[in-house]
């Protein structure tokens, strides 16, 4: 990935697609990746038939030759999907300028839970078993029993997700190439339409960060507004603190400030944010904007939420 992520970059796509939308750019790699995948499981599928039927034929004669030769291309697959889902997962990162520095930990770990998660027991059930003959749909739901995925709890996260995925190709090997088309070409397109829901969502969060750290006249006050109308609720949601975090970036690198004392905050008190309010000159109309803009960063905006936007209206409504 090192390697694939130092040439994979802004710049790269940039030269290749000059002017195109994102959105459009990214359904034309997902489809395909795709294909490729596809195009693999075929002829891995097909050499591990071919490796089982030669011993099949010979009685188990051949079994000493040919079953590192099936585990072999076994393992090719395995390989190939990983490598292009996780690729994949990048380049959809990058296309929307979604930072990620795969020398933290943090981010390669993002990226791995991003490119991996799919339900594969959902997988088997509703695409993979639509995709053969009904005689044979039996066998395969079997493979994905209890029995086998009770085995799979016991593994690391992305064994579990490899043992679900390809289990099918090791057992059914009569039925493999067809089913290993349609499983790899169907994880790849999830894995794909996943990495762009997550990481276009994350897109529009650190735009409307950007717009809002652009506009405004009280950056510092602006954190303060912003983090009261979050933890209006109980819960912060994934995006408001997305939103938050990128918010303290962006105001750090272009406002060149840092509030050690929100950065220390446990409990937000709103008479505190009032006081810093009526200590601010000027217009205060870009912290109402501010406001808005955070509660609904993750959907409705919900009472308590309208409660903290009523009062911080009547503020700056001052003369």
């Amino acid at each position: 990935m090192s390697s694939y992520t130092a040439k994979a970059d802004w710049q790269y796509f940039q030269e290749r697609y000059e002017g195109v939308p994102p959105d459009g750019i990214v359904d034309q790699r997902i489809k395909m990746a795709a294909r490729y995948a596809a195009l693999e499981g075929g002829l891995s599928a097909g050499a591990y038939t071919a490796a089982v039927a030669s011993t099949i034929g010979t009685l188990g004669g051949a079994s000493p030759a040919t079953v590192p030769a099936a585990v072999a291309t076994l393992m090719v697959d395995v390989a190939f999907t990983t490598r292009l889902q996780l690729r994949l997962a990048h380049d959809i990162a990058v296309l929307y300028r979604v930072p990620l520095d795969l020398s933290d930990p943090d981010d390669l770990w993002k990226l791995i839970r991003v490119a991996f998660t799919i339900k594969s027991g959902e997988v088997a059930r509703e695409g993979v078993a639509k995709a053969v003959p009904v005689v044979v749909r039996p066998v395969i739901k079997r493979f994905y029993s209890k029995g086998v995925l009770n085995a799979a709890k016991g593994l690391p996260f992305v064994g579990k997700y490899l043992l679900q995925r390809n289990v099918i190709k090791i057992g059914i090997p009569l039925v493999g190439v067809p089913l290993a088309v349609v499983l790899n070409r169907y994880t790849t397109l999830v894995a794909g339409r996943h990495a762009q829901a997550v990481f276009r969502n994350e897109a529009r969060v650190i735009e409307v960060a950007e717009g809002l750290s652009s506009r405004s006249r009280h950056p510092r006050s602006m954190l303060w507004v912003a983090w009261l109308v979050i933890r209006a609720n109980r819960t912060i949601a994934d995006d408001e603190a997305l939103l938050m975090r990128h918010l303290v970036r962006l105001v750090r690198e272009r406002h060149q400030i840092v509030d050690e004392r929100l950065a220390r905050l446990v409990d937000v008190d709103a008479s505190e944010v009032w006081r810093r309010l009526d200590a601010e000159p000027g217009d205060l109309s870009d912290l109402l904007d501010v406001a808005e803009q955070v509660a609904a960063v993750d959907g409705d905006v919900n009472a308590r939420e309208k409660a903290v936007i009523s009062d911080l209206r009547v503020r700056c409504r001052r003369g």
